[in-house]
């Protein structure tokens, strides 16, 4: 991806979830974006061209081991 793609990436991201998210290039060159929230990876952005159409997979793989405890998650959920 080239520069201008990134910052409109990030653009697009920042209006949607806010100002902490940011995109840059992954030090291993394979044509995808890092992205991070403050300074925690957490997820991949891919670019996707196919019969002249341009798209772009957000990739964002959670741990199981990261996830509250199930009773507690209920608890938290606005509106309960």
């Amino acid at each position: 991806m080239d520069t201008s793609e990134i910052v409109r990436l990030e653009r697009y991201l920042r209006d949607r979830f806010g100002q902490r998210i940011n995109v840059s290039r992954k030090r291993r060159n394979d044509g995808s974006v890092e992205v991070t929230l403050g300074e925690e990876f957490i997820a991949t952005i891919y670019r996707d061209e196919e019969d002249g159409e341009v798209s772009y997979q957000f990739t964002m793989a959670i741990l199981e081991e990261d996830l509250p405890d199930a009773a507690v998650g209920r608890m938290n959920r606005p509106g309960r």
